[in-house]
Protein backbone atom coordinates (compact mmCIF):
# COMPACT_ATOMS: atom_id res chain seq x y z
CA UNK A 1 0.00 0.00 0.00
CA UNK A 2 2.84 2.38 0.80
CA UNK A 3 4.39 1.69 -2.60
CA UNK A 4 1.07 2.35 -4.34
CA UNK A 5 0.56 5.56 -2.36
CA UNK A 6 4.07 6.73 -3.21
CA UNK A 7 3.45 6.07 -6.92
CA UNK A 8 0.15 7.98 -6.81
CA UNK A 9 1.82 10.92 -5.10
CA UNK A 10 4.60 10.97 -7.69
CA UNK A 11 2.23 10.73 -10.67
CA UNK A 12 -0.72 12.64 -9.24
CA UNK A 13 -0.77 15.19 -12.05
CA UNK A 14 -1.61 12.34 -14.44
CA UNK A 15 -3.72 10.44 -11.91
CA UNK A 16 -5.93 13.52 -11.54
CA UNK A 17 -7.06 13.05 -15.15
CA UNK A 18 -8.15 9.47 -14.58
CA UNK A 19 -11.87 8.72 -14.99
CA UNK A 20 -11.60 6.36 -12.03
CA UNK A 21 -10.39 9.19 -9.79
CA UNK A 22 -13.17 11.47 -10.99
CA UNK A 23 -15.74 8.80 -10.17
CA UNK A 24 -14.66 8.54 -6.53
CA UNK A 25 -16.79 10.13 -3.78
CA UNK A 26 -15.82 13.81 -3.48
CA UNK A 27 -16.19 16.08 -0.48
CA UNK A 28 -16.37 19.75 -1.49
CA UNK A 29 -14.87 22.32 0.89
CA UNK A 30 -14.44 26.09 0.77
CA UNK A 31 -12.08 27.71 3.29
CA UNK A 32 -12.48 31.41 4.10
CA UNK A 33 -9.49 33.75 3.89
CA UNK A 34 -9.42 37.44 4.74
CA UNK A 35 -6.91 38.74 2.14
CA UNK A 36 -5.68 37.71 -1.29
CA UNK A 37 -2.11 37.81 -0.05
CA UNK A 38 -3.03 35.36 2.69
CA UNK A 39 -4.56 33.06 0.06
CA UNK A 40 -1.41 33.18 -2.04
CA UNK A 41 0.70 31.92 0.86
CA UNK A 42 -1.44 28.94 1.87
CA UNK A 43 0.32 25.57 1.58
CA UNK A 44 -1.92 23.04 -0.16
CA UNK A 45 -0.84 19.95 1.76
CA UNK A 46 -1.39 21.74 5.04
CA UNK A 47 -4.89 23.03 4.35
CA UNK A 48 -5.91 19.63 2.97
CA UNK A 49 -4.61 17.90 6.09
CA UNK A 50 -6.65 20.28 8.25
CA UNK A 51 -9.71 19.58 6.13
CA UNK A 52 -9.20 15.83 6.62
CA UNK A 53 -8.94 16.45 10.38
CA UNK A 54 -12.27 18.33 10.17
CA UNK A 55 -13.91 15.48 8.23
CA UNK A 56 -12.74 13.01 10.85
CA UNK A 57 -14.25 15.08 13.66
CA UNK A 58 -17.60 15.12 11.85
CA UNK A 59 -17.52 11.35 11.59
CA UNK A 60 -16.62 10.92 15.26
CA UNK A 61 -18.79 13.65 16.76
CA UNK A 62 -21.96 13.43 14.72
CA UNK A 63 -21.81 10.00 13.09
CA UNK A 64 -22.16 11.68 9.69
CA UNK A 65 -21.73 9.22 6.82
CA UNK A 66 -20.12 9.80 3.45
CA UNK A 67 -23.42 10.54 1.70
CA UNK A 68 -24.20 13.30 4.18
CA UNK A 69 -20.73 14.82 3.77
CA UNK A 70 -21.26 14.91 -0.02
CA UNK A 71 -24.68 16.57 0.17
CA UNK A 72 -23.39 20.13 -0.03
CA UNK A 73 -20.31 22.32 -0.21
CA UNK A 74 -19.05 22.98 3.33
CA UNK A 75 -17.83 26.47 4.25
CA UNK A 76 -15.09 26.43 6.90
CA UNK A 77 -12.98 28.97 8.80
CA UNK A 78 -9.73 28.69 10.77
CA UNK A 79 -10.39 28.91 14.52
CA UNK A 80 -8.02 30.07 17.24
CA UNK A 81 -6.95 26.51 18.10
CA UNK A 82 -5.64 26.02 14.53
CA UNK A 83 -8.52 23.74 13.58
CA UNK A 84 -11.05 24.26 10.80
CA UNK A 85 -14.65 24.79 11.93
CA UNK A 86 -17.94 24.98 10.07
CA UNK A 87 -19.08 28.56 9.50
CA UNK A 88 -22.42 27.80 11.16
CA UNK A 89 -20.35 28.06 14.37
CA UNK A 90 -19.30 31.68 13.71
CA UNK A 91 -21.01 33.95 16.26
CA UNK A 92 -23.53 36.39 14.85
CA UNK A 93 -21.99 39.83 14.63
CA UNK A 94 -18.40 38.58 14.38
CA UNK A 95 -16.26 40.63 11.97
CA UNK A 96 -16.14 37.62 9.64
CA UNK A 97 -19.91 36.97 9.79
CA UNK A 98 -20.36 38.51 6.36
CA UNK A 99 -23.14 38.02 3.81
CA UNK A 100 -21.28 34.97 2.50
CA UNK A 101 -21.42 33.34 5.91
CA UNK A 102 -24.99 34.45 6.62
CA UNK A 103 -26.20 32.97 3.33
CA UNK A 104 -24.38 29.74 4.15
CA UNK A 105 -26.02 29.57 7.57
CA UNK A 106 -29.45 29.97 5.97
CA UNK A 107 -28.77 27.24 3.42
CA UNK A 108 -27.21 24.86 5.93
CA UNK A 109 -29.20 21.68 6.37
CA UNK A 110 -28.02 21.08 9.92
CA UNK A 111 -30.93 21.16 12.34
CA UNK A 112 -30.93 23.09 15.60
CA UNK A 113 -30.48 19.97 17.72
CA UNK A 114 -27.29 19.00 15.95
CA UNK A 115 -25.94 22.52 16.29
CA UNK A 116 -26.54 22.47 20.06
CA UNK A 117 -24.91 19.07 20.39
CA UNK A 118 -21.68 20.20 18.76
CA UNK A 119 -18.84 21.53 20.85
CA UNK A 120 -18.54 25.30 20.80
CA UNK A 121 -15.66 26.22 18.53
CA UNK A 122 -13.10 28.91 19.36
CA UNK A 123 -13.99 32.05 17.45
CA UNK A 124 -12.06 33.03 14.38
CA UNK A 125 -8.95 35.14 14.90
CA UNK A 126 -9.56 38.74 13.97
CA UNK A 127 -6.44 39.02 11.80
CA UNK A 128 -5.14 36.95 8.89
CA UNK A 129 -3.36 33.66 9.49
CA UNK A 130 -1.56 31.51 6.97
CA UNK A 131 -1.84 27.74 7.06
CA UNK A 132 1.63 26.25 7.15
CA UNK A 133 3.19 23.28 8.84
CA UNK A 134 6.67 23.47 10.33
CA UNK A 135 7.56 20.31 8.43
CA UNK A 136 6.48 18.53 5.27
CA UNK A 137 3.29 16.50 5.50
CA UNK A 138 5.15 13.45 4.19
CA UNK A 139 7.45 13.49 7.21
CA UNK A 140 4.85 12.25 9.68
CA UNK A 141 6.17 9.57 11.98
CA UNK A 142 4.99 5.96 11.91
CA UNK A 143 2.90 6.47 15.05
CA UNK A 144 0.95 9.23 13.31
CA UNK A 145 0.21 7.29 10.14
CA UNK A 146 -3.21 5.67 10.00
CA UNK A 147 -4.46 3.57 7.15
CA UNK A 148 -8.13 4.39 7.76
CA UNK A 149 -7.57 8.17 7.92
CA UNK A 150 -4.79 9.28 5.65
CA UNK A 151 -4.01 11.97 3.11
CA UNK A 152 -2.27 10.10 0.31
CA UNK A 153 -1.40 13.21 -1.70
CA UNK A 154 -2.64 16.65 -2.70
CA UNK A 155 -2.07 18.89 -5.70
CA UNK A 156 -2.89 22.42 -6.75
CA UNK A 157 -5.37 22.24 -9.64
CA UNK A 158 -6.35 25.91 -9.86
CA UNK A 159 -5.23 29.33 -8.69
CA UNK A 160 -6.79 28.77 -5.28
CA UNK A 161 -8.05 25.20 -5.59
CA UNK A 162 -6.52 21.93 -4.37
CA UNK A 163 -7.44 18.30 -4.95
CA UNK A 164 -6.52 15.66 -2.39
CA UNK A 165 -6.77 11.87 -2.47
CA UNK A 166 -7.56 10.53 0.98
CA UNK A 167 -8.82 7.53 2.89
CA UNK A 168 -11.83 8.34 5.06
CA UNK A 169 -12.64 5.70 7.61
CA UNK A 170 -11.01 3.14 5.33
CA UNK A 171 -12.73 4.35 2.12
CA UNK A 172 -10.93 5.99 -0.79
CA UNK A 173 -12.29 9.46 -1.60
CA UNK A 174 -11.24 12.84 -2.94
CA UNK A 175 -11.50 16.29 -1.39
CA UNK A 176 -11.89 19.43 -3.46
CA UNK A 177 -10.65 22.38 -1.39
CA UNK A 178 -11.10 25.95 -2.63
CA UNK A 179 -9.90 29.10 -0.87
CA UNK A 180 -12.51 31.83 -0.79
CA UNK A 181 -12.02 35.51 -0.06
CA UNK A 182 -14.13 36.80 2.83
CA UNK A 183 -13.06 40.29 3.80
CA UNK A 184 -14.32 41.26 7.29
CA UNK A 185 -17.37 43.47 7.34
CA UNK A 186 -15.62 45.90 9.70
CA UNK A 187 -12.04 46.46 10.88
CA UNK A 188 -10.81 44.23 13.67
CA UNK A 189 -11.08 45.97 17.05
CA UNK A 190 -7.79 44.45 18.19
CA UNK A 191 -5.83 44.69 14.97
CA UNK A 192 -2.84 46.97 14.88
CA UNK A 193 -3.56 49.91 12.53
CA UNK A 194 -1.85 49.33 9.21
CA UNK A 195 -0.30 52.79 9.27
CA UNK A 196 1.42 52.09 12.58
CA UNK A 197 3.38 49.10 11.35
CA UNK A 198 6.83 49.39 9.87
CA UNK A 199 7.15 48.51 6.19
CA UNK A 200 8.80 45.19 7.04
CA UNK A 201 5.62 44.11 8.87
CA UNK A 202 3.18 44.97 6.07
CA UNK A 203 2.32 41.34 5.31
CA UNK A 204 0.28 38.55 6.88
CA UNK A 205 2.00 36.88 9.81
CA UNK A 206 2.95 33.24 9.45
CA UNK A 207 1.50 31.08 12.22
CA UNK A 208 2.72 27.50 12.30
CA UNK A 209 0.12 24.83 12.85
CA UNK A 210 2.02 23.57 15.88
CA UNK A 211 1.06 20.50 17.83
CA UNK A 212 -0.50 21.31 21.20
CA UNK A 213 1.38 20.66 24.42
CA UNK A 214 0.47 17.53 26.36
CA UNK A 215 -1.08 19.56 29.18
CA UNK A 216 -2.41 23.08 29.73
CA UNK A 217 -0.26 25.43 31.77
CA UNK A 218 0.57 29.07 32.42
CA UNK A 219 3.47 30.95 34.09
CA UNK A 220 5.92 28.21 33.10
CA UNK A 221 9.65 28.37 32.40
CA UNK A 222 10.45 28.50 28.70
CA UNK A 223 13.80 28.40 26.84
CA UNK A 224 15.73 27.11 23.83
CA UNK A 225 17.52 23.83 24.63
CA UNK A 226 19.52 22.32 21.77
CA UNK A 227 17.31 24.09 19.20
CA UNK A 228 14.16 22.68 20.78
CA UNK A 229 11.53 24.48 22.85
CA UNK A 230 11.72 23.47 26.51
CA UNK A 231 8.75 24.16 28.83
CA UNK A 232 9.09 23.45 32.56
CA UNK A 233 6.50 23.47 35.33
CA UNK A 234 3.91 26.22 35.53
CA UNK A 235 0.33 26.25 36.76
CA UNK A 236 -2.79 24.38 35.67
CA UNK A 237 -5.37 26.53 37.45
CA UNK A 238 -4.45 26.20 41.14
CA UNK A 239 -2.11 23.24 40.75
CA UNK A 240 1.62 23.84 40.55
CA UNK A 241 3.37 21.48 38.09
CA UNK A 242 6.62 19.50 37.95
CA UNK A 243 6.20 18.27 34.38
CA UNK A 244 8.67 19.10 31.61
CA UNK A 245 7.94 19.02 27.88
CA UNK A 246 10.12 19.65 24.84
CA UNK A 247 8.99 20.59 21.33
CA UNK A 248 11.00 19.51 18.28
CA UNK A 249 10.29 21.90 15.38
CA UNK A 250 11.75 19.42 12.89
CA UNK A 251 9.08 16.81 13.66
CA UNK A 252 6.32 19.07 15.05
CA UNK A 253 6.09 16.78 18.09
CA UNK A 254 6.08 17.30 21.86
CA UNK A 255 7.93 14.82 24.07
CA UNK A 256 7.88 14.39 27.84
CA UNK A 257 11.13 14.66 29.78
CA UNK A 258 12.00 13.86 33.39
CA UNK A 259 9.98 15.97 35.83
CA UNK A 260 11.58 18.61 38.01
CA UNK A 261 12.20 17.67 41.65
CA UNK A 262 9.87 20.43 42.87
CA UNK A 263 6.60 21.71 41.48
CA UNK A 264 6.90 25.40 40.64
CA UNK A 265 5.21 28.20 38.77
CA UNK A 266 5.71 31.95 38.24
CA UNK A 267 9.37 31.35 37.56
CA UNK A 268 11.74 31.35 34.61
CA UNK A 269 14.58 29.18 33.36
CA UNK A 270 17.98 29.79 31.79
CA UNK A 271 20.26 27.49 29.78
CA UNK A 272 24.03 27.71 30.26
CA UNK A 273 26.50 25.21 28.79
CA UNK A 274 23.75 22.72 28.00
CA UNK A 275 22.26 22.74 31.51
CA UNK A 276 18.87 24.12 32.48
CA UNK A 277 18.49 26.23 35.63
CA UNK A 278 15.00 26.74 37.12
CA UNK A 279 15.31 29.90 39.18
CA UNK A 280 13.71 30.67 42.53
CA UNK A 281 15.98 32.85 44.65
CA UNK A 282 16.18 32.62 48.42
CA UNK A 283 16.76 35.81 50.41
CA UNK A 284 18.53 34.66 53.54
CA UNK A 285 18.64 38.12 55.06
CA UNK A 286 14.84 38.41 54.85
CA UNK A 287 14.06 34.71 55.37
CA UNK A 288 11.91 34.68 52.25
CA UNK A 289 11.86 33.53 48.64
CA UNK A 290 11.10 35.36 45.44
CA UNK A 291 8.81 34.55 42.52
CA UNK A 292 8.11 36.32 39.23
CA UNK A 293 11.84 36.99 38.82
CA UNK A 294 13.14 38.12 35.46
CA UNK A 295 15.84 35.69 34.32
CA UNK A 296 18.35 35.67 31.47
CA UNK A 297 21.84 34.44 30.68
CA UNK A 298 24.76 36.64 29.65
CA UNK A 299 28.40 35.61 29.25
CA UNK A 300 27.66 32.18 30.79
CA UNK A 301 26.20 33.75 33.93
CA UNK A 302 22.55 33.85 35.02
CA UNK A 303 21.00 37.19 35.96
CA UNK A 304 17.98 37.29 38.28
CA UNK A 305 16.24 40.66 38.14
CA UNK A 306 13.70 41.97 40.64
CA UNK A 307 10.83 39.75 41.75
CA UNK A 308 8.03 39.51 44.29
CA UNK A 309 8.70 38.60 47.93
CA UNK A 310 5.08 37.97 48.82
CA UNK A 311 4.35 41.55 49.81
CA UNK A 312 6.04 43.97 47.40
CA UNK A 313 8.08 44.08 44.25
CA UNK A 314 11.79 44.45 44.95
CA UNK A 315 14.79 46.18 43.36
CA UNK A 316 17.27 43.41 44.18
CA UNK A 317 19.33 41.81 41.39
CA UNK A 318 21.65 38.81 41.70
CA UNK A 319 24.01 36.89 39.44
CA UNK A 320 24.81 33.17 39.52
CA UNK A 321 28.10 31.85 38.13
CA UNK A 322 27.23 28.21 37.29
CA UNK A 323 30.89 27.29 36.90
CA UNK A 324 31.71 28.13 40.53
CA UNK A 325 28.18 27.86 41.96
CA UNK A 326 28.50 31.27 43.61
CA UNK A 327 26.01 34.11 43.85
CA UNK A 328 26.80 37.81 43.85
CA UNK A 329 24.64 40.90 44.04
CA UNK A 330 24.72 43.76 41.56
CA UNK A 331 23.45 47.30 41.87
CA UNK A 332 19.73 47.70 42.57
CA UNK A 333 17.18 48.59 39.91
CA UNK A 334 16.25 52.26 39.55
CA UNK A 335 12.51 51.55 39.61
CA UNK A 336 10.93 51.37 43.08
CA UNK A 337 10.32 47.66 42.65
CA UNK A 338 9.85 45.52 39.56
CA UNK A 339 8.39 42.05 39.15
CA UNK A 340 6.81 40.13 36.25
CA UNK A 341 9.17 42.01 33.95
CA UNK A 342 10.35 40.73 30.59
CA UNK A 343 14.11 40.19 30.88
CA UNK A 344 16.55 39.42 28.08
CA UNK A 345 20.20 39.97 27.15
CA UNK A 346 21.24 41.80 23.98
CA UNK A 347 24.61 43.13 22.80
CA UNK A 348 26.31 42.44 26.14
CA UNK A 349 23.57 44.20 28.15
CA UNK A 350 20.63 43.05 30.26
CA UNK A 351 17.21 44.56 29.45
CA UNK A 352 14.32 44.61 31.93
CA UNK A 353 11.08 45.72 30.25
CA UNK A 354 7.75 46.45 31.90
CA UNK A 355 6.49 44.49 34.89
CA UNK A 356 4.84 46.17 37.85
CA UNK A 357 5.92 47.85 41.07
CA UNK A 358 3.03 46.91 43.35
CA UNK A 359 -0.30 47.52 41.60
CA UNK A 360 0.85 49.66 38.68
CA UNK A 361 1.92 48.14 35.36
CA UNK A 362 5.11 49.66 34.01
CA UNK A 363 6.12 50.71 30.53
CA UNK A 364 9.63 51.72 31.60
CA UNK A 365 12.72 49.82 30.44
CA UNK A 366 16.02 49.56 32.31
CA UNK A 367 19.36 48.44 30.89
CA UNK A 368 22.21 46.94 32.91
CA UNK A 369 25.83 47.19 31.79
CA UNK A 370 28.02 44.59 33.59
CA UNK A 371 31.13 46.59 32.67
CA UNK A 372 30.02 49.59 34.74
CA UNK A 373 27.61 47.85 37.14
CA UNK A 374 24.99 50.49 36.37
CA UNK A 375 21.31 50.49 35.44
CA UNK A 376 20.14 53.21 33.05
CA UNK A 377 16.72 53.91 31.56
CA UNK A 378 16.08 53.18 27.89
CA UNK A 379 13.12 54.33 25.81
CA UNK A 380 9.92 53.09 27.45
CA UNK A 381 7.51 50.75 25.70
CA UNK A 382 4.39 52.09 24.02
CA UNK A 383 2.13 50.03 26.31
CA UNK A 384 2.57 49.37 30.01
CA UNK A 385 2.60 45.60 30.45
CA UNK A 386 3.43 42.98 33.05
CA UNK A 387 3.92 39.27 32.41
CA UNK A 388 5.19 39.91 28.91
CA UNK A 389 7.77 37.79 27.13
CA UNK A 390 10.99 39.41 25.91
CA UNK A 391 13.28 37.90 23.28
CA UNK A 392 16.27 38.96 21.17
CA UNK A 393 15.59 38.13 17.52
CA UNK A 394 17.30 39.34 14.34
CA UNK A 395 19.08 42.20 16.09
CA UNK A 396 15.98 43.55 17.84
CA UNK A 397 14.04 43.02 21.05
CA UNK A 398 10.50 41.66 20.86
CA UNK A 399 8.09 42.32 23.73
CA UNK A 400 5.18 39.89 23.45
CA UNK A 401 1.76 39.98 25.11
CA UNK A 402 1.39 40.45 28.86
CA UNK A 403 -1.31 42.28 30.80
CA UNK A 404 -2.06 45.99 31.19
CA UNK A 405 -3.51 45.33 34.64
CA UNK A 406 -7.07 44.89 33.37
CA UNK A 407 -6.79 42.73 30.27
CA UNK A 408 -4.41 40.25 28.70
CA UNK A 409 -2.76 41.66 25.58
CA UNK A 410 -2.33 40.30 22.08
CA UNK A 411 -0.10 43.19 20.98
CA UNK A 412 3.67 43.05 20.50
CA UNK A 413 6.35 45.73 20.31
CA UNK A 414 9.78 45.77 18.67
CA UNK A 415 12.78 47.70 20.00
CA UNK A 416 15.46 48.84 17.56
CA UNK A 417 18.75 49.40 19.49
CA UNK A 418 20.10 51.59 16.69
CA UNK A 419 17.11 53.91 16.44
CA UNK A 420 16.39 53.45 20.18
CA UNK A 421 12.66 53.32 19.52
CA UNK A 422 9.77 50.91 20.08
CA UNK A 423 7.37 50.26 17.20
CA UNK A 424 4.19 48.11 17.09
CA UNK A 425 4.75 44.56 15.90
CA UNK A 426 2.21 42.06 14.54
CA UNK A 427 -0.62 41.14 16.88
CA UNK A 428 -0.92 37.61 18.20
CA UNK A 429 -4.22 35.88 17.51
CA UNK A 430 -4.69 35.14 21.22
CA UNK A 431 -4.32 37.57 24.11
CA UNK A 432 -1.74 36.09 26.54
CA UNK A 433 -0.27 37.07 29.90
CA UNK A 434 2.55 35.34 31.78
CA UNK A 435 4.04 34.52 28.41
CA UNK A 436 7.09 32.37 27.76
CA UNK A 437 9.06 33.32 24.64
CA UNK A 438 12.02 31.60 22.99
CA UNK A 439 13.75 31.84 19.62
CA UNK A 440 14.05 28.46 17.90
CA UNK A 441 15.87 28.52 14.57
CA UNK A 442 14.33 31.33 12.56
CA UNK A 443 11.13 31.64 14.56
CA UNK A 444 10.14 33.52 17.69
CA UNK A 445 7.76 31.19 19.54
CA UNK A 446 5.39 32.24 22.32
CA UNK A 447 3.23 30.17 24.62
CA UNK A 448 1.31 30.21 27.89
CA UNK A 449 -1.40 32.61 28.95
CA UNK A 450 -3.40 33.53 31.99
CA UNK A 451 -6.25 31.24 30.97
CA UNK A 452 -3.94 28.20 30.74
CA UNK A 453 -4.77 27.47 27.12
CA UNK A 454 -2.75 25.16 24.89
CA UNK A 455 0.14 26.71 22.97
Amino acid sequence: MDQVDAYIAKEFENVCKSKILLSLPCIRIEVLNQTRQEMSLVVGESVCQLVLDWVRRQSEDDAINMDQLMEKTHLLYLAMDNSLQDCTELPTGDVSDTEIVQDYKKLSKRNQANNKARRKAPIQPAKPRVLIYSRDIGERTEEEKETDWKMITAAKVGEHTFLALVTINGNIATMSVMLRLNQPSSPSPIATPETSRPASEEKPDLYCVMANMNSVKCAAGCANLNNSLLVCGGYDRAECLKCVEVYNPETNLWDTLASMKEARGRFDIAVVNGKVYAMVVAMAQQNSQLCNIGVCDLNNKIYCIGGWNGQVGIKQCDVLDPETGTWSSIILLNEAGRYQAGVCSMDGLVFAAGGCDAWNCLSSVEVYDPQTNMWTFAKGMITARRGCGLAFFNGKLYSVGGSDGSHSLCSTEIYDPVEKTWTPGPNMTTARANVGVAVIGSRCTQLEDSQARHS
